[in-house]
């Protein structure tokens, strides 16, 4: 399996003066590629064949050579790579247009790959070993596994002028193996009020990033009252790029924590195939479900879910909210409708649960389980008024699937971990 493993650089002022002269190097080779693939009077070349170009390149152009040849060769799989992209674009039915020359603010990474990199210890303190660069420090804040092995090492700087190196590291099949009969299963609605609802009443809220968000906005209306390309609007420009950090970090954060949660806990996952992209061109806000990151948490889920031994099962979303659980008749309800009644046979429940309800039935369909509906609907009040359902959802094992009226603020999600939502279970039983 492979993994990206991210740790934080430390150079110092020569160091780092060093690196930035490597990525200019390599953005200017890369603005040359493009300029040879559009002047090119006989189709597009191949990739090796401008790969091979690169020793008679290098004798006229000496900046090359203070530059390790397997970074010069990543440049090249880079400028393919967009093509590629651009290709598979088209073939969409996508309008594109045409690759355009790096500026210095948009190329700000090089990538060593299989070799021109290694892992020291000087005294103590972990160095990365970079050649034609030198040691730069590294904090490794976890150890590399070891029976992994680091196929490549991508140095970037960030627009807060920090310094990271990301490790693609590729392990043995280390992946637990799946369950034949999975008796721990779970369906997941994503929301916006509630970030997550479970088919087993389990519900985890929305992250507040309010704070976090006005700290922003703040830093960006400063910005804007500096003069454009002055020392202190380039001072601000960092504050600016501070903030949008802080933003990503404690959303990958919370993400990371509750997709880990999902994966180690249950046996099956069953989620929907939303297609975020697309969601994301609806033309009301868009803001909310941008903050979202559903996308996310999906590739998240899914790559997880795949080393922890755990079923993935994206399901068709179409319906989810509108379906009755108990007897499949649909019904359209606006938005603002938080509960399902059935007009049918009367089964009233939360909207996200009847739609979590309606997730695990069709993830338990797909993966060939057996199940049925049972013959009564054991139905839940709980303190605020609104009632949840109980299913009977049962596996070859007469494994139940329980649900509860439990709900966690995402901010327990962030400060304790994952682990913390293990209190749910005690909490049922206090129950």
């Amino acid at each position: 399996m492979q993994y990206n493993y991210k740790y934080r650089l430390t150079p110092d002022e020569a160091i780092s003066n060093e690196l930035l002269r490597h990525i200019d190097v390599c953005r200017q080779l890369y603005n040359h590629c493009l300029y040879e693939l559009n002047e090119s009077t006989d189709g597009i070349p191949t990739r090796y064949d401008l790969q091979g170009q690169l020793p008679d390149l290098e004798k006229w152009w000496s900046d090359l050579k203070g530059v390790h040849s397997k970074v010069l060769q990543m440049v090249l799989k880079r400028v393919y790579d967009n093509l590629s992209t651009l290709k598979a674009q088209k073939e969409n039915g996508r309008a594109v247009g045409m690759l355009k020359w790096k500026r210095p603010r948009d190329y700000r990474s090089l990538t060593y790959n299989q070799t021109g990199f290694k892992l020291k210890n000087t005294s103590g303190r972990p160095q990365l070993w970079l050649s034609k660069i030198g040691d730069v420090p590294i904090q490794l804040h976890r150890g590399i596994p070891d029976d992994s092995t680091v196929k490549q090492v991508t140095v970037k700087r960030e627009p807060t002028g920090e310094w990271f190196a990301v490790f693609g590291i590729e392990t043995e099949n280390d992946a637990l193996p799946k369950p034949e009969v999975p008796e721990k299963c779970v369906g997941i609605n994503v929301g916006i009020l509630s970030y997550t609802h479970g088919s087993d009443g389990f519900s985890v809220g929305s992250l507040d990033l309010s704070e976090e968000r006005e700290q922003l906005e703040r830093e960006q209306r400063k910005l804007s009252r500096k003069e454009h390309g002055s020392a202190n609007y380039r001072t601000q420009q960092r504050v600016v790029a501070r903030r949008h950090a802080d933003l990503k970090r404690k959303r990958h954060d919370f993400l990371h924590r509750l997709s880990a949660y999902y994966a180690r806990e249950y046996d099956l996952v069953a989620v929907e195939d939303l297609d975020a992209k697309g969601l994301m061109e609806l033309p009301s806000n868009s803001r909310k479900r941008a903050g979202a990151a559903w996308g996310t948490i999906l590739r998240m889920l899914e790559y997880k879910c795949d080393r922890e031994g755990t079923h993935y099962v994206p399901v068709d979303p179409r319906g989810t909210t509108k379906e009755c659980s108990k007897c499949s008749v649909s019904t359209e309800k606006p938005l603002w409708v938080r509960e399902h009644l059935c007009p049918s046979c009367g089964f009233e429940a939360d909207r996200d649960a009847n739609a979590a309800l309606n997730i695990i039935s069709r993830g338990l369909n797909q993966v060939g389980v057996v199940h049925f509906e049972s013959t009564s609907a054991e139905t839940l009040r709980v303190s605020d008024g609104l009632q949840k359902s109980r299913s009977d959802f049962r596996t070859p094992v007469e494994t139940v699937l329980p649900t509860g009226p439990i709900a966690v603020p995402a901010q327990r999600v962030v400060e304790a971990g994952s682990p913390a939502l293990t209190e749910r279970t005690a909490q049922a039983v206090g129950e």
